[in-house]
């Protein structure tokens, strides 16, 4: 039988020089030698896509050789970045033009660089893009967090990217051990939510079918804002897993406390992945109410659920070409809260933040 690839995303650091508003992690940085090594690298399984992510992941020197060892691993490998190294980026890219790179921007040059707690970082990230694109690398592009104080900036941003030709990958304000952040929240859901709405047309209105289907991932996001049960299944730790600097093999990004399926400095990955200790987080995942809605575990989810996607894409695909708008209010949560049925406090109470939450919203607390 063929063997099975997985979706896999490598963390290889959590040193980082930004100082976002959302996330933590700067606070609570590896040291570079405990980081993930070749040696660790090279037990990997054979993956269909790999992210490399941190932290910022070009704060580590060595980065090339990992993505060299990665490459006989991957079909397909992106690394989200901030941007800010430039040099290493390009130097990166001249060896391996197929690689996919995605800078985060969370918005216009103020707002970004309020945000990132970067005073140059907007300039330095769309200047590391402009210089791609002179290479002629493909596969570039922005990514987004949108929350309150970036959201009108949502759609000029998109519209900078189309401009461009590049990729426009989007999220929301999550909490985990991840970010090491537990209060970020949507306080105006609603005008969070239109600006969404617009991007949802703008990308239906387009010519590519990828974007059709980015647009669904947009639908989704404005169901995740207002704390509701996500669109798809999450099957996290069954086909697709994280691998953090320190070796620890998790099966996501979104869980209030770290998760551990094993440790791949110590063990073998056939050892790892089909471990009781693995069987148990597997058993947490199917009792996970977090419901997370990031681009790790919904792209997976897409392409595995696709018969549910489908008729909503072409569904609003032919509404675009007849002239009609997508609503945020086709989403039955969106109408409660428009109309008063639901109120901000109880969608609160839904949420991961723990300044409001009531609910058990920890993968650990889920058996």
């Amino acid at each position: 039988m063929a063997e099975k690839k997985l979706n896999g995303t490598v963390i290889v650091t959590y040193r980082c020089n930004a100082r976002c508003t959302m996330c933590n992690r700067y606070k609570a940085p590896s040291k570079a030698e405990e980081e993930i090594s070749i040696e660790t690298i090279k037990k990997l399984p054979r993956m269909y896509f790999t992210n490399i992510t941190g932290g910022e992941p070009f704060i580590r020197t060595d980065l090339k050789d990992l993505v060299k060892e990665l490459y006989r691993k991957s079909d397909r490998i992106v690394i989200s970045t901030n941007g800010f190294f430039t040099d290493r980026i390009i130097d990166l890219c001249k060896e391996y033009p197929q690689i996919g790179i995605r800078i985060s921007i969370e918005g216009l040059e103020e707002t970004n660089n309020e945000i990132r707690g970067l005073d140059d970082g907007y300039q330095r990230g769309y200047t590391t893009l402009r210089k791609l694109r002179e290479m002629g690398m493909k596969d570039i592009g922005f990514g987004m967090t949108v929350q309150d104080r970036n959201a009108s900036d949502l759609v000029p941003l998109y519209e900078i990217s189309n401009e461009l030709g590049m990729e426009f990958a989007t999220a929301s304000l999550h909490n985990s051990f991840y970010f090491v952040e537990t209060k970020n929240i949507i306080k105006d859901r609603p005008m969070v939510a239109k600006n969404f709405e617009n991007l949802v047309n703008r990308l239906l209105a387009s010519n590519s079918p990828k974007k059709w289907f980015r647009a669904y991932f947009n639908h989704g996001l404005i169901n995740y804002i207002y704390a509701q049960k996500r669109l798809l299944p999450c099957d996290m730790s069954f086909d697709t897993f994280f691998i953090g600097p320190y070796g620890d093999v998790m099966p996501c990004n979104g869980t209030k406390e770290k998760e551990v399926m094993g440790n791949l400095n110590r063990q073998t990955w056939e050892e790892l992945w089909n471990s009781p200790q693995a069987d148990e987080i597997r058993k947490k995942v199917r009792c996970c109410n977090r419901n997370c809605w990031m681009i790790g575990s919904v792209s997976p989810a897409m392409h595995k659920y696709i018969w549910r996607v489908i008729p909503w894409v072409a569904f609003h695909k032919a509404k675009s070409l007849l002239g009609m708008r997508y609503s945020m209010y086709e989403l039955d949560i969106c109408r409660k809260y428009r109309d008063g049925k639901v109120g901000k406090e109880e969608l609160d109470k839904c949420s991961t933040c723990d300044i409001n939450a009531v609910v058990c919203d920890g993968l650990s607390q889920g058996i």
